[in-house]
């Protein structure tokens, strides 16, 4: 038979029991589903931030490195013999003021003049010569 302690015992084994699981089971609720489902939003709020913040960072970085390069105001042609020997040829443009028009001349040159090499050249403004940035 069961005494009155051992029922008191039980009914207050069986309350605080439940009390327990029902504890547990709303902190496991909190902890597991409640919590993650908040701060779930807020971290990928975070998370694009973050990446955002890299792309930000490394153009900045690409920015400050990349400098603007100086081009030639203006590009000349260079004639040179079969001996090497710098030398002109009458009626000839030699000096242009964009790249790719020097680079058409000298191809046509080098086709109507096949003796003879050219060198596509510039005065850039940290050189004490004439920069040879293609020879034919």
């Amino acid at each position: 038979m069961i005494g009155k302690d051992s029922y008191a015992n039980l009914k207050a084994f069986i309350i605080i029991g439940s009390s327990v699981a029902s504890f547990s089971s709303f902190v496991y609720h909190l902890f597991g589903y409640t919590i993650p489902a908040i701060m779930w939003v807020h971290l990928k709020e975070i998370g694009a931030a973050l990446i955002m913040l890299a792309v930000f960072a490394f153009a900045v970085a690409w920015l400050l490195r990349a400098k603007p390069h100086k081009r030639p105001m203006r590009y000349f042609i260079k004639v040179y013999d079969v001996f090497g020997q710098e030398s002109t040829i009458d009626g000839m443009r030699t000096e242009f003021k964009t790249y790719d028009v020097t680079l058409s001349f000298m191809e046509q040159y080098k086709k109507t003049y096949p003796l003879y090499n050219f060198a596509l050249v510039s005065d850039l403004p940290n050189s004490d010569k004439l920069t040879i940035f293609r020879y034919l």
